[in-house]
C-alpha cells in the first residue's frame, strides 16, 4: 500500500513583501521535510501576495518575484514544493511552479481568469491552456490553480482521463458569508465526479478589504474529507493518502474507463520525477477541523482583516469614537480583539444632545475592555459654530446641517488625535447606513478603515451578542436601547428609516442580489419603503465613493464588487 504524504501550508503572505513571503515560504518548506511530506503546496501567488493588482504592470514587480522563486528553487531538495508566483514568458500569466532538488521541473498556468466582483484577472494576465502532470513513483499527481476547479469542465476532469490519482489546487479565495460550506461541497462533488483525491490549499490573512480564511482541505477519492485546516489561522495541514486505493477505484470505474477511450486531454506536459515516496517513520494523526457557526466566521474575519490591514501598513494603535451605541460598542470590541487592549484609544464627545445613559454605557464599554478613554465634550464648539452662522443663518429653521455640524466637530477631534499621536482613526459605520446614507460626510465616516463597512445592522446586532457569549463587555443596554444618532432631542434611527430587520432586507435584495422594484414589492414588501430606499441607496453612491475602505463579508461589498458611476440619469422607478 503506497501513501503519499501531502503538506498544505496555509500562510498570510504579504503583498509585495518578497523578501518576507520567500522567508515564510522556506519556514514552511522545512515544517513540511521535519513532517516527512512528500509534496508541500503553497497558496496562489504567496510569492507575490494577493491581489497584486496593477503592481502586475511595473516590470520591477514581475523582475522582484521572478528573481526570488530562481532564488527560492536553490533551497528545495528531498521534497517536491508547489509554490504560486507570476510567471513571465511571451505573456504574463498566474502560475504555479514545481520545485525538485533545486529545479523548477515545470510551471501550470491558471485557465480561469475571474473577472467579477473583486476580482480583474483578465487585465493582468493571459489564461494558460495546458495541464501539468507529475509522474510520481508510477503515479500521478496534477496541478491547478483556484478558479480552475470551480466549473463542472475543469482541468480535473482531464486529470482523472488521464489517471491522475490526486490533484493539488492552490488558491486565494476571499471570505465571505457561507462560502466556506459552499466551497467544501463543491470540492465533495469534484472529487467524488471524478475519483480524485483533492487537496485544496488557500490562502489566509487580510489584503486591504478583502480576508482569506484558509480553510484548507484534503479529500480523498469519494469525497471525504481526510484532513482540515483551522479558518483564519496559519497553518501546516497534513494527510496521508493512499494512491493504491485511488487507483483500484478508478480502475473499476466504467464511466472513467470509457472516458479515456474517446477523450485524451490535447497539451498536456508530463514531468517525470525521479522522487520516491517516503517510507513514513512517524504516523500522522490526521487532523479535522471542527466546523464553527458562520457568525463565529463572521467575527474572526473582521478581527483578522482589521488586524493585518493595521499591522501590514505599519500602524500600531487605533482611536475609535465611543458614543454609547452598539455600532461603536462592537467595532472597540473587535479591535481590542485584533490589536490588543493597549493599542486601542476610545474617545468620547458628549453634546447637549447626549444621554446620560449613552455617557454611562460608553465609560463601562470602556472600563470592560480596558482601553485608555478620553472625554471632549463639544457643547462649547458646537456653540461657537452656532454663533458664527447667526447672521447667515437668520430667519431659517434648524435642520441637518447642525446635525451634521456635530458630526463634523466630532470627526475633526478624531482627526486632530490621529494627526498628533499616529493614532489611525476606525469608522464605525454600518452597511446599513453606508447603503442609504444615513452617515455624514467628514463626520461620522471619517477614519482610514471602516470595520463594519459591509455589516449589515441586524449582522451587527449578531455580532455583538456572540462577542458577549464569550465575555460579557457589551453592556446590556447598548443592545436593548433604540438606535440613534442623538443628533437633535428624541431622535431615532428608525422613525426617519425603517425597521432594520425590513430595511436589511431591502438592501439585500437590491445591492447584493440585484432585484428589481417589481421583484422586491412581489416578495409583501411596501411600495412606498422599497421606493424610498432604493431612491437613497441611488444617489448616495458620491458618498460611498468617499467612505474609507473596510472588510468585505458579503457576497457583494460596496467598492469594488459594485462599482456604479456617481454621475448618471438611470432610474429604477
Amino acid at each position: 500500500m503506497k501513501k503519499i504524504r501531502l503538506a498544505l501550508a496555509q500562510i498570510n503572505p504579504v503583498v509585495g513583501d518578497f523578501e518576507y513571503n520567500y522567508n515564510k515560504i522556506l519556514e514552511f518548506i522545512e515544517k513540511a521535510k521535519k513532517s516527512e511530506a512528500d509534496i508541500v503546496a503553497f497558496p496562489e501567488l504567496a510569492l507575490t501576495g494577493y491581489p497584486p493588482e496593477d503592481l502586475i504592470l511595473k516590470p520591477s514587480f514581475i523582475g522582484g518575484n521572478l528573481y526570488y522563486i530562481e532564488k527560492l528553487k536553490e533551497n528545495v531538495d528531498n521534497i517536491i514544493a508547489i509554490v504560486g508566483f507570476i510567471d513571465k514568458q511571451e505573456d504574463v500569466f498566474n502560475a504555479a511552479a514545481v520545485i525538485y532538488n533545486k529545479e523548477i521541473v515545470g510551471v501550470y498556468h491558471k485557465q480561469f481568469l475571474p473577472n467579477y466582483g473583486v476580482f480583474d484577472e483578465n487585465r493582468y494576465f493571459q489564461k494558460g491552456d495546458g495541464l501539468l502532470l507529475l509522474s510520481i513513483d508510477n503515479y500521478k499527481v496534477g496541478v491547478s490553480i483556484c478558479e480552475d476547479i470551480w466549473y463542472p469542465e475543469n482541468p480535473v476532469n482531464d486529470y482523472a482521463i488521464l489517471g491522475t490519482e490526486v490533484v493539488i489546487n492552490i488558491n486565494a479565495s476571499p471570505y465571505s458569508q457561507g462560502k466556506v460550506k459552499k466551497r467544501e461541497e463543491m470540492l465533495k462533488v469534484r472529487s467524488r465526479d471524478n475519483l480524485i483525491s483533492i487537496a485544496y490549499v488557500n490562502m489566509v490573512g487580510g489584503q486591504d478589504e478583502l480576508v482569506f480564511d484558509g480553510s484548507s482541505l484534503i479529500l480523498d477519492a469519494q469525497g471525504e474529507i481526510l484532513a482540515k485546516a483551522e479558518s483564519f489561522e496559519e497553518e501546516l495541514l497534513l494527510a496521508d493518502v493512499d494512491l493504491d486505493e485511488i487507483f483500484r477505484l478508478q480502475l473499476k470505474d466504467n464511466r472513467l474507463k470509457n472516458l479515456r477511450h474517446i477523450k485524451k486531454p490535447i497539451n498536456v506536459k508530463e514531468v517525470r520525477l525521479d522522487y520516491k515516496i517516503k517510507n513514513k517513520n512517524n504516523q500522522i494523526s490526521q487532523k479535522i477541523a471542527l466546523d464553527k457557526k458562520e457568525i463565529e466566521d463572521t467575527y474572526k474575519a473582521l478581527v483578522v482583516g482589521l488586524r493585518d490591514y493595521i499591522n501590514k501598513n505599519g500602524f500600531k494603535k487605533v482611536v475609535i469614537g465611543l458614543s454609547g451605541g452598539i455600532d461603536s460598542s462592537l467595532t472597540a470590541c473587535i479591535a481590542v480583539d485584533a490589536l490588543g487592549k493597549e493599542n486601542v484609544k476610545g474617545v468620547l464627545m458628549p453634546s447637549q444632545y447626549t444621554s446620560k445613559e449613552s455617557i454611562e454605557d460608553a465609560l463601562e464599554l470602556a472600563k470592560n475592555l480596558d482601553i485608555e478613554t478620553f472625554t471632549i465634550p463639544i457643547k462649547n464648539i458646537f456653540d461657537k459654530y452656532l454663533e458664527e452662522f447667526q447672521e447667515i443663518f437668520k430667519g431659517l429653521k434648524p435642520d441637518t446641517t447642525e446635525e451634521n455640524l456635530q458630526a463634523r466637530i466630532r470627526g475633526n477631534i478624531l482627526m486632530a488625535l490621529s494627526n498628533k499621536f499616529g493614532w489611525i482613526v476606525i469608522a464605525t459605520g454600518n452597511k446599513s447606513e453606508m447603503s442609504v446614507g444615513y452617515s455624514t460626510l467628514y463626520g461620522d465616516m471619517v477614519g482610514g478603515f471602516a470595520v463594519l463597512k459591509d455589516v449589515l445592522k441586524t449582522k451587527v446586532y449578531e455580532l455583538s451578542y456572540y462577542r458577549n457569549s464569550i465575555s460579557k463587555v457589551i453592556p446590556d443596554r447598548v443592545l436593548t436601547k433604540p438606535p440613534s444618532a442623538e443628533l437633535r432631542p428624541n431622535q431615532t434611527d428608525e422613525a426617519e428609516l425603517l425597521p432594520y430587520p425590513i430595511l436589511d432586507q431591502i438592501i439585500q435584495m437590491y445591492v447584493e442580489q440585484d432585484l428589481t422594484v417589481e421583484e422586491i414589492i412581489k416578495l409583501g414588501f411596501e411600495e412606498k419603503d422599497v421606493k424610498k430606499i432604493i431612491n437613497l441607496i441611488d444617489k448616495n453612491e458620491y458618498k460611498r465613493r468617499q467612505a474609507p475602505i473596510g472588510i468585505k463579508i458579503t457576497e457583494r461589498a460596496f467598492g469594488k464588487d459594485r462599482r456604479m458611476p456617481i454621475t448618471n440619469r438611470f432610474k429604477e422607478f
